[in-house]
């Protein structure tokens, strides 16, 4: 409803308390919060970046929210998705961001979806709202939000993150771009680290979440200039800010239905390449490599490919720290290959998808065959040595 019948919209006398200083604003005034009040919105993820735009939304009057994810909070989401509480740990995200909006807002209608959103139930749930919010972290939903905006002729308000930088903007507004005029083909899987791999700075989604959230809100006053034809980059290393020009492209394909993203991202196809790469190659439990080092481990070389800074933070003891990013430059190569001198290979990360990639770079490179510790450092942490820290 961005057109709404404002005769039809009262402020009650707790709007007029609650929302004192935007009705002083010229730009928003009594009839630019009955817009915020008739207002409904969609927010897909309640992460890093659905955290603070929906604490926001909310607080700026928005008369209706909608949130779809599905997932439930974990201790380390606390350090950026500042929605949630450390009571919340182990509950479903939803349900904290709705009982935070609630007491920023208890005039607000909170809509929960608690599902991945899909092909198949994606229309359904965009059509009711007149704006949605990308707060998602990968690719295939990006592709999924932008094409039933499309259809649905709904602004995307979009924001991602990755470490340090962020960038923002508006998609399919008036006329302007939509996600396939910034990204037409997808990256390989695997290509772009995600935040559990590649980390983030906790502050930077508040940022990007609360440019989200102003151009949201922007588009529903009918206010300013919104992001649309514009790609906001953020680094916030450098504090700084740039913009680059976004186009419509003319030969771009037409969006006409939904399809599989995970099929248009290649998922599938790497993920069967990935177990076919698993079966080829020996792997062993964190038990059995418990079994091997208890037993001196004088036939093996434990090589750990993770960050110098992830090793600092926790290690396996005897593990050589050669980075994947040097094995896969050529410089760790020749340094495994005089580290092994005869011996044989067993070879880890955090998780088990790293360690993976560097045996068939080095088998690939240099012939050296390795076994890949199922589950990395997070399942030794979990199964055999609590004490190593999980991250």
């Amino acid at each position: 409803m961005l057109n709404p019948n404002l005769d039809e919209i009262q402020l009650s006398k707790d709007d007029y308390e609650r929302y004192s200083r935007h009705l002083i604003l010229p730009e928003v005034g009594m009839d630019g919060q009955k817009r915020l009040k008739a207002a409904s919105v969609l927010c897909i993820g309640t992460g890093g970046l659905g955290s603070p735009l929906l604490l926001y939304l909310a607080a700026a009057g928005i008369g209706r929210i909608g949130i779809v994810d599905f997932d439930v909070v974990d201790t380390s989401n606390l350090q950026r998705q500042v929605i949630h509480g450390t009571s919340w740990v182990g509950k479903p995200k939803i349900e904290s961001a709705k009982q935070r909006i609630l007491e920023i807002n208890p005039y607000c209608q909170v809509d929960l979806y608690e599902t991945r959103l899909s092909a198949e139930n994606a229309l359904g749930i965009v059509e009711p709202y007149d704006i949605v919010v990308d707060g998602t972290d990968n690719f295939p939903t990006r592709y999924l939000v932008n094409d039933a905006c499309v259809l649905l002729n709904k602004p995307n308000v979009y924001g991602s993150i990755y470490r340090f930088e962020g960038q923002a903007t508006v998609f399919n507004y008036e006329g302007g771009p939509n996600y396939r005029d910034l990204y037409p083909e997808p990256p390989p899987p695997g290509l772009v680290p995600s935040c559990a791999e590649g980390g983030v700075l906790g502050i930077l989604p508040g940022i990007i979440g609360l440019i989200q959230a102003t151009e949201t809100v922007k588009i529903v006053l009918g206010a300013g200039q919104t992001l649309s034809g514009r790609l906001l980059l953020y680094n916030a290393l450098n504090m700084s800010f740039r913009e680059l020009k976004l186009r419509p492209n003319p030969e771009r394909p037409v969006i006409d239905k939904l399809i599989d993203y995970e099929e248009f991202c290649g998922i599938p196809q790497a993920k069967a390449a990935e177990a076919q790469q698993q079966a080829n190659m020996e792997e062993i439990t964190v038990q059995q490599l418990k079994q091997i080092l208890d037993n001196g481990a004088a036939e093996y070389v434990l090589l750990d490919v993770r960050n110098p800074n992830e090793y600092e933070i926790a290690k396996i003891p005897g593990s050589v720290l050669v980075p994947l990013p040097d094995i896969e430059n050529g410089d760790g190569v020749a340094k495994v290959q005089e580290m092994l001198n005869g011996h044989k290979l067993i070879v880890h990360c955090k998780m088990g998808g790293r360690s993976a990639k560097a045996i068939g770079i080095l088998k690939e490179k240099a012939g050296i065959d390795g076994i890949n510790v199922k589950g990395g450092i997070n399942a030794w942490s979990q199964e055999v040595d609590n004490s190593v820290p999980q991250y």
